[in-house]
Parts: C-alpha cells; structure tokens; sequence
C-alpha cells in the first residue's frame, strides 16, 4: 500500500504558482520586454524578418487549421501586422526601427496574454476534492459492484496509484531551491494523474505545466485549464517570435522559483517504447534560468527530476501504434480516432482500470543538477566520482558568470542523456510488459523470414503461442532483469519478482487486456494462448525494447500455428 505525505507548504497562498499569479500582469510586461530585448539583440536592424515571419505562418494557420480557442479577430490581426509591415518599409531606416520594435512588442504580448495561465484557488481545491471524490467511488464500485460498498472506502486508492523512487528526497529539495520535473509519457491522461498523485499522495505544490491549446477548445475543459496553473502551448505555431516568448516564458518561470514540469520527448510515446530522442528546448530553460539566477548573485538551484510511468494498458494505444507505424514504416495505415478525445472511452477506460484491479506507478528517479550531477537531498551536487562539484563553477569564465549559449547547450544536451539514463535504470518493469515482450518475441522467432510489417499483416487466428515456450522466455528475462536491477539498470514490481513465469503470464495477459476489445492477448474457450492484434501486443512489447534483452532468449525449435507445422 502506498503512503500520503503531508504537504510540503500547507498553505496554498505559499506555493511559487500562485505568488505567480498574483503577479500576471507583472510577469507578463517581464515576458515582454525580455523577448522584445532577445530578438533586438539577434535580429538588429532587420526585426522585419521575423515579423513578416511571423505574419505569413499566422495567416496560413488561420486559414488551414482555425479553432474556437483561438483569439477573437485572429485574422484581422496578423494582416493588420502585415500591413503595418509594409508601410515601415518606406521609413528612414531609424523610424522603421522604432516602428517594428512596436510592432514586435504588440505581438509579443498578444502571445504572452495567450501562454501565461492564471491559477485560481478554490478551483483548484474543488477539482482535488472532485477527483478524490471520483476516483474512491469509482474504484469501489468497481471493485466491489456492490451498492453498499459504493458507499464505503474500503478499496483504497494507494492501492491503485502508486508513488515510488526518491520521493524523500524530492520532498527535501522542494524547500532548497526550483524542482523541473521530467516525465515519460504514454497517455493524455498522464497531466492530470501526475498532477493528482503529486499533490495527493507526494504533497507536492502545483507545478506548472503547459497544456496543448486544443484542449481549452470545449468549455468545461478551458474553464479548469484556464484556472489551473497550466500555460497554454499551440504546437500549430512554430513562427520565432512565438517560439522564444514560450521559451522566455518558461526561463522567467523557473528563476521566479516556480517549480514547472516538461515531457522532454514532446509528445506521447507513439510506439510505446520509453523515449529516446528528446525535444530539449524547454528543458534548456532549466540551465538558462540557474546561470541568471547566478548572475544576479544568488545561489538558490534547481534540480531537475525524472518521472518514470508504468502502466498495463494505455487507453490510446490502438490510435497510437498506427501514427508510429505510418510515420516510421510509410505504409498506409487506416487512420483510428484518437479514443482520448471520446468522454466515453475515458470513463469506460477508468472503469476498466479500477475494476481490474490494476495499478499505475510512477517513480521519481535520482534527482540531478541542470547540467546532469547527481544530488543528495540537502540539494549537494557530486560529480561521476562522488566529488561534491559547484554548478556555479560551469557557468564561469575569467571568473565571472557569463552567458555562453553555446556551452549552456552542451550542458543541456548531457542533461538529456543523463535524463535518458534514468528513464531506463527507473522503470518499473510490470508483468504485462514481460509476457508482451516475450510473446512478441516467440512470434518473431516463428517467422524469421517477415520483416515487422509482414508479420503485423498475418492472420492472428493462425497462430497459437505455445505457453511451455512462452514460460521459458519469461523465466529467463525475468532471471536477467533481476541481474540488471541489481546493477541500477531497471527495476521490478512486486508482482513480477514473486510470481512463476506462469503465474507472470496469467496475469500479464489479464491486465495487459483489460480495456481493449481487441485483445493483444487472450486464452480462448480451449484455454490457447492466442492474439486479436498483433498491432497492440507489439505496442505493450516496445515498452522493452532497447534494453538488449533479445539475445537472451534461446528458442530450440519454432512453435506451431494453427494450421502449420514449421520445424526448427
């Protein structure tokens, strides 16, 4: 059972997002002056060229891809701005100067108005109790479909939602300076579970986060994101004014102390594979805000936290699979709606989730500095030697704190493979994730010859995973990442370390297909091991991928299909 931690600040008025909110108005004219000064700096005398930019992608978007959230009177807008372009174009050089630094400011601050959120208390105090509130009925009656244990809490949502990893220690460097927190990311569900179980059970402040524009697109949606603390993300907009008054945004954030949560891969993990590449951008605000920080001669850090999410089953994992095989494979996939985006596959997935018993963990990794030092909880940075290290030493030069954009982006890339690193050694590898990958592996193996693409297009009511096989393929991974977790290269759950393989395979299958109607595996009424898509079973199968596991798997001969009998 997992254990709720009293909160870090009890009261709300004393947590860095809502001091920022107080403050709006006044963060937002830093924004603005801030991002006006940065492209004076790299644009000169030409601030033509990113306005006209800017301009010409807005109008575009405007045209092809307009949503209801966008701001009232978008178009009369940007061709007001490129008007006013053109006419600063017939000026003395000094006055279109002038002139464009204005219309750069007024741009600039029609974003920040746009990215900057607002966090309101009582919202926020009403949407914990609601989800509190949800969650406990919704697992009791599910588990229990029972009227009279709807009513009581006897199924416990510790039992469901699970904390684990160094959350001592996060708790500790919240008082000693800024927490970035690093997720991976599976689900759209992940935002708000991460939110609910940091505060609900870690007793962690809010953290600002930044919420795809699309989903202030429906009312009830935009009026809690509004009011939340999240800053708003157009991932339409790719024009450099947006670009740096986001990563401004989020620099200003982070030396105000506001503690602030980045998904470094981006986006949802489309293969269901843990990330590998990185979008690094604002995880580089991180290192940029600790050299200004510095620079103003104070000595508060930040730290920088990876979170690791074990899920069975992934509620958009159909829809997904699909875009990472179209984009990665060029063939032409049937397009699936994303189920997210459906209230009630969300409720249905919920349901499914509590009343199979199932559990999501998360687990903070090994905290570190922003450019990659591991640190203890009095928030004491060591080098790989174990040698206490000041970060402020990285950022010197001659002796003073000097900005070097070029050095703060090495910094920051060995971040991101520190942070890579972590995502690996801190995953708790569940029991779906083993029978899926070893299933997967069998099927492989007994088809040498098909390429992924080939194989994903074979008949699944032909083939029968033969389970003696799939017991010895489990029980030898399952012996090798127990080697590797004692190497601080992975970990285990509890169910996996204390279960048979066959035990392992049971319930791996059982919870692996909970929500889908097309089971990535099944028994059948015959009690064979079988698959309704080979898609989905390969999706739960990436969650292994690249940790090397397949050379230890030694199949003999090759299982039998249904209908033939291949020989080794």
């Amino acid at each position: 059972m997992g254990k709720r931690y009293k909160h870090v600040y009890p009261e709300i008025k004393d947590w860095p997002i809502s001091k920022l909110s107080e403050d709006r108005v006044n963060f937002i004219k830093e924004i603005n002056e801030e991002v006006v000064k940065r492209l004076t700096k790299k644009y000169g005398e030409n601030l033509h060229e990113p306005l006209t930019k800017t301009a010409y992608l807005e109008l575009i978007r405007i045209k092809e891809e307009p949503w209801k959230v966008d701001p009232p009177q978008d178009r009369q807008f940007w061709k007001g701005i490129q008007s006013k372009i053109v006419k600063n174009e017939q000026k003395e050089e000094a006055e279109e100067q002038i002139l464009n630094q204005k219309l750069l400011h007024a741009v600039v601050n029609r974003y920040s108005e746009e990215i900057v959120g607002t966090f309101k208390e009582k919202t926020f105090l009403f949407a914990r109790r609601f989800l509190t509130r949800f969650f406990n009925r919704l697992l009791n009656t599910a588990a229990s479909r029972n009227f009279e244990r709807f009513l009581s809490n006897k199924h416990k949502l510790e039992d469901r939602l699970l904390l684990r990893g160094q959350i001592e220690t996060v708790r500790s460097l919240m008082k000693k300076g800024t927490v970035v927190i690093v997720p991976t990311h599976h689900s759209n569900l992940d935002s708000i579970l991460i939110g609910y179980i940091l505060d609900t059970f870690a007793g962690l402040p809010l953290f600002s986060y930044g919420a795809g524009l699309n989903l202030y697109n429906t009312g009830y949606t935009a009026y809690y994101m509004n009011r939340m603390g999240a800053y708003r993300v157009d991932r339409r907009k790719k024009n450099p004014i947006y670009l740096e008054t986001l990563k401004t945004m989020s620099t200003l954030s982070i030396e105000r102390g506001v503690n602030s949560l980045f998904f470094p891969g981006g986006t949802r993990s489309r293969s269901g594979a843990l990330e590998t590449k990185f979008k690094l951008g604002l995880v580089g605000t991180a290192t940029e805000a600790q050299r200004r920080i510095y620079e103003k001669g104070e000595d508060t850090k930040v730290f920088i936290v990876p979170l690791v999410i074990s899920y069975h089953f992934v509620l958009e994992a159909n829809y997904l699979i699909q875009g990472h095989l179209t984009k990665v494979g060029k063939e032409k996939y049937l397009k699936s709606k994303d189920e997210f985006h459906s209230v009630r596959k969300q409720l249905k997935f919920l349901w499914d989730f509590f009343s199979a018993s199932n559990e999501i963990t998360m687990t903070f990794g090994k905290p570190m500095d922003v450019v990659g030092n591991s640190v203890d909880e009095n928030g004491i940075s060591y080098d790989r030697k174990d040698r206490v290290v000041e970060v402020k030493d990285y950022f010197l030069t001659d002796g003073k704190i000097i900005a070097n954009k070029q050095r703060e982006q090495e910094y920051t890339k060995h971040l991101g493979d520190k942070i890579l690193e972590r995502f690996f050694a801190d995953n708790i590898v569940l029991t779906s994730h083993l029978v899926a990958y070893s299933a997967f592996k069998v099927l492989e193996k007994s088809n040498p010859d098909l390429d992924l693409y080939a194989l994903l297009r074979l008949p699944t009511e032909d083939f029968i995973f033969p389970t003696d096989k799939l017991e010895k393929v489990v029980g030898d991974l399952k012996a090798k990442l127990l080697e590797m977790e004692q190497n601080d290269k992975v970990k285990i759950s509890e169910d996996l370390r204390k279960l048979t393989p066959k035990e392992i395979i049971d319930n791996g299958v059982k919870k692996m297909g909970t929500y889908h109607p097309m089971k990535p595996l099944k028994f059948n009424k015959k009690g064979e091991l079988i698959s309704q898509r080979f898609r989905t079973l390969y999706f739960y199968h990436n969650r292994l991928e690249n940790y090397g596991l397949e050379k230890y798997i030694s199949l003999v001969e090759k299982p039998k299909s249904k209908n033939t009998t291949v020989k080794a």
